[in-house]
């Protein structure tokens, strides 16, 4: 109790000579009693440096009393909560003899809580030694609250958004499953169907109905074709005309099974929603099936096919230099009727022009900008 009591003796010492230091004029003195900034010194010389002075803003601050303070260590202001890892922190810096800045949960006399911006700075003499610790606290507790609430609408929001977007995924997986499945169920009755007209094509003796048989096929495997794509995109949303095409008119010209063919292809990705799909694969089909029963189918000779974008429209150009042939009649009216409705539908426009040998195709069609091309 004698050492106690020594130690508070030693530490009211040297505050009384800490404040004899400086006259009552002196404007540090009274700047350091009369601002609102909570502020203490300590005197690390003596044992368990003490608080030897502290401000009427610190004592408001705290709810300790001057003669409380005095003579006791800050550690009176630490509790239950307050963190061990800054505790540590500041104690490194004074042992070290360095400034330090923390933020620390601290403890009033009556036990409630604030959160404290804690700047502690050694005070050094004219021979290099430290004879004070001058420390300043910052009650920031409502910035603190607020940021606590804000954190916590925050995860509500986070925990909110997370619900919704796994609920629109699920439901975009939805009805993706059973969008892929119609198109494998139309694909598979497509694929039914055409191997249905094959059979009857090898079947049937007469040649017009065979060759009107294996037109019908070629349409078919079109339209199989498109879905078998569709049915394997990861964006059932939009259709890659070119993609297509080319799979297509190899295919095509590849079933004639002829060496003289010569096969040219100039095509741009290009992007279209897929309910365009299926008109688009009857238009390709029946432009490179066109240029097949004019002469390509007999005699061989060259085709070309073009898809480019051209300032918010895309064309479809098919050109075919050949000996011309008369096509059947029949053959080649419900060809044309197909290729007119199919543009029709889409809002396509078909310039057909013929130079000596060789004729061009081009229908162009309108495509809207925030469909065509997104990746």
């Amino acid at each position: 109790m004698r050492q106690k009591d020594q130690y508070l003796t030693d530490a009211q010492s040297a505050g009384d000579r800490l404040v004899a230091g400086h006259v009552r004029e002196d404007p540090f003195a009274a700047a350091f009693k009369a601002t609102r900034m909570p502020m203490i010194v300590t005197d690390p010389n003596q044992g368990d440096n003490p608080i030897i002075f502290s401000n009427s803003a610190f004592e408001r601050l705290t709810g300790y009393s001057r003669e409380e303070l005095v003579g006791s260590n800050c550690r009176l202001l630490q509790g239950p909560e307050t963190d061990k890892t800054t505790v540590t922190r500041i104690r490194e810096a004074v042992g070290e003899g360095r400034d330090v800045a923390v933020d620390i949960l601290n403890y009033r006399k009556d036990g409630s809580t604030f959160w404290n911006a804690l700047f502690i700075s050694p005070v050094w003499d004219d021979e290099g030694r430290i004879v004070y610790y001058f420390a300043s606290q910052l009650d920031f507790t409502d910035v603190k609250s607020r940021e606590a609430e804000l954190a916590a609408a925050r995860h509500q929001a986070e925990q909110e958004v997370a619900k919704n977007t796994a609920d629109l995924k699920a439901a975009l997986a939805a009805k993706t499953l059973l969008v892929h499945e119609v198109d494998h169920r139309v694909k598979n009755n497509l694929l039914t169907m055409a191997s249905i007209v094959k059979l009857q094509a090898r079947t049937t003796k007469d040649e017009g109905r065979r060759r009107t048989l294996m037109a019908l096929l070629n349409r078919v495997e079109a339209l199989s074709t498109v879905h078998r794509k569709l049915f394997t995109l990861d964006d059932i949303s939009r259709f890659d005309v070119s993609d297509f095409a080319r799979e297509l008119v190899t295919d095509l010209i590849g079933a004639l099974g002829r060496d003289d063919i010569h096969l040219t292809l100039d095509l741009q990705p290009l992007y279209v929603p897929a309910v365009k799909a299926t008109p688009l694969s009857l238009i390709v089909n029946e432009l490179v099936g066109d240029a097949v029963r004019r002469g390509l189918s007999d005699g061989g000779g060259e085709i070309h096919v073009v898809i480019k974008r051209l300032n918010g429209h895309f064309r479809i150009r098919v050109e075919d230099i050949a000996e011309p042939v008369q096509p059947d009649p029949e053959s080649a009216d419900y060809g044309r009727l197909l290729l007119e409705a199919s543009a029709q539908q889409l809002g396509a426009h078909i310039v057909r022009s013929n130079e000596g040998r060789k004729t061009i195709v081009d229908v162009t069609l309108l495509v809207d900008d925030h469909q065509e091309n997104k990746k």
